[in-house]
């Protein structure tokens, strides 16, 4: 070939290239709705392409009539494809598909094998020579009955498919709109090149328009492709996630028109698509339950509301969100509705069961707490049966001890650790021999060695029972003395737990306010001497201040 015709083939090179791009890049989405038969589709139209500049080369009669066929093979294939990834693309419901695409197949399968015996029967290729046409050499053949037929067939196939494209831009979003167009008119530029080049009309004169044709509709596909993102947001993704979502959705513009509007919005506003797509959206729900008019001008917002359909409260979360172009603009909001009735009810019964098990388990707090200190007041008193020189005792330091905590402004629930506590102070005295217990006389030393053993017993008695784990400190501890000379561990100052410093000094008073046999009551005043005589060294001073301001006041 020389470089004249060379350079007349560059048309055609450019428009395979062309070709191939649109395959390539429906090829890299193959997973998405549709591209599987845009693939072959594409694939036709570059074996078409591919076997046109390979015929046009300086080939004999049989070659030009091989790579005719070849060309007709890739248009059978274009002519399979493409109604397929049409009702694909469309979601186009077809009763028995898969039986009508083994019809479809019956008329290129025959022709191809008309094809492949044509030196047989001359049925498809009737008289065919070679015409010198410009720079080229090309084939020529008369038209048969079998050329009409197949020609018929291929667009009556190919406007079935624009069928389904149509009846789906009716109905479609804008969006969906553009790419049906798109597809179109990529579509329709090959088939108006054919029916120019049947009536001879070449621009320019020497050039055969349907590869370029073909080329100039490969490349409106693949810029759609590109541009609208044909294979990423098809169709059935609306009808599947926002068509046929429970939730009511509705789409505003910037102009708060409405734009798009699902079924279940067209329900609760009882109209049709018609009333409402364009209409100003203040208009539309101006008399709507759901405040969406109170929300037009902002772009993110959650809000709940409830209103009555039917004799029952529905209860509905509105929820606002931007939606933005490709270039990140501002185009619109999408505004859902979720219906929260059942999440309304469910967290209402949780409350009142919440309710009813806080007064259930604080009427059982309270019998369980009227149990223990019930039961602790009788071991109380067992301890005054056994102690009998220490009758009312218990009762009284207790009592003591309450007026001087709350003097202190201890909390509430801390009194009742400190009540218990009292009731048991002395609950160690159990593991003392009555001999020693009831001595009439004077202790001697290592008697008095195994009464100061009480405090430990009554840790050992005490401890193992978890709600009496903070009362403890009092039978433990009321023995400890300010100044560190006390027992059983010898603490000294606050290190000595607060309550058990409170304890101690009511249970002195009480012991030196009380007849025993073997010590009679002290005078108050000298009491009182012996408590400011005592303060920094058995007693808290702080405390001790503070209960003879009681007493002087008559508290005590």
């Amino acid at each position: 070939m020389n470089t004249v015709e060379i350079l007349h083939l560059l048309p055609y090179l450019a428009s395979l290239g062309l070709s191939l791009v649109a395959l390539l890049y429906a090829s890299g989405r193959r997973g998405m709705q549709g591209t599987l038969a845009f693939i072959w589709y594409a694939a036709g139209q570059s074996l078409w392409i591919f076997a046109f500049i390979l015929e046009v080369l300086p080939w004999g009669l049989q070659g030009k009539i091989f790579w005719h066929g070849i060309q007709w093979l890739g248009e059978l294939i274009s002519i399979v494809a493409f109604p397929i990834f049409a009702a694909q693309y469309s979601e186009y419901q077809l009763r028995n598909a898969r039986l009508l695409f083994r019809l479809s197949l019956i008329v290129p399968v025959l022709f191809a094998l008309l094809l492949a015996t044509d030196n047989l029967h001359h049925l498809v290729y009737a008289n065919p020579h070679a015409r010198v046409e410009s720079f080229f050499v090309e084939l020529e053949y008369d038209e048969t009955p079998i050329f009409y037929a197949i020609s018929v067939y291929r667009y009556l196939i190919a406007f079935t498919g624009a069928a389904f494209l149509t009846q789906r831009f009716r109905r479609s979003h804008i969006l969906f709109r553009t790419q049906i167009t798109v597809i179109l008119i990529g579509f329709l530029i090959p088939i108006i090149g054919n029916f120019l080049n049947l009536a001879g009309i070449h621009f320019p004169s020497e050039l055969d328009i349907h590869p370029i044709a073909i080329a100039l509709g490969s490349l409106v596909m693949s810029w759609g492709l590109y541009r609208f993102r044909i294979f990423d947001i098809v169709p059935v993704g609306r009808d599947k996630v926002f068509e046929d979502m429970l939730d009511p959705v509705v789409i505003l513009g910037n102009d708060n028109l409405v734009v798009d509007i699902n079924r279940s919005m067209l329900d609760l506003l009882g109209r049709n698509v018609n009333e409402v797509i364009g209409q100003p959206a203040k208009q539309i729900f101006a008399d709507y339950s759901i405040p969406i008019r109170l929300y037009l001008h902002v772009t993110h917002a959650r809000a709940d509301s409830a209103f009555e359909l039917s004799g029952n409260t529905v209860h509905y979360e509105l929820t606002v969100s931007p939606l933005y172009s490709h270039d990140k603009k501002l185009v619109g909001r999408i505004y859902i509705l979720h219906d929260i009735t059942s999440q309304k009810e469910l967290e209402h019964n949780l409350r009142k069961l919440n309710l009813e098990l806080e007064d259930r388990v604080l009427a059982r707090t309270e019998e369980l707490s009227a149990a223990y200190d019930y039961t602790l007041e009788g071991w109380a008193k067992a301890l005054e049966f056994r102690d009998e020189e220490t009758e009312g005792h218990s009762r009284r330091v207790t009592e003591m001890t309450l007026k001087i905590a709350r003097a202190l402004e201890i909390p509430q629930d801390e009194l009742i650790h400190i009540r218990r506590g009292a009731l048991l102070h002395d609950i160690g005295k159990m593991s003392i021999p009555d001999k020693i217990l009831h001595k009439p006389g004077k202790l001697t030393d290592e008697e008095r060695e195994i009464i100061k053993k009480h405090p430990d017993m009554a840790y050992k008695l005490l401890s193992p029972i978890p709600f009496l784990k903070k009362a403890l400190v009092i039978p433990y501890s009321h023995h400890e003395k300010w100044d560190g000379t006390g027992y059983p561990q010898g603490l000294k100052g606050d290190s000595i737990p607060l309550s058990a410093r409170i304890f101690a000094l009511a249970d002195v008073w009480d012991a030196l306010s009380s007849d025993r046999p073997y010590n009679k009551a002290w005078p108050r005043e000298k009491i009182i001497s012996y408590f400011v005589e005592q303060a920094g060294k058995h007693f808290d001073p702080y405390i001790v201040n503070l209960f003879l301001g009681m007493v002087e006041k008559g508290e005590i």
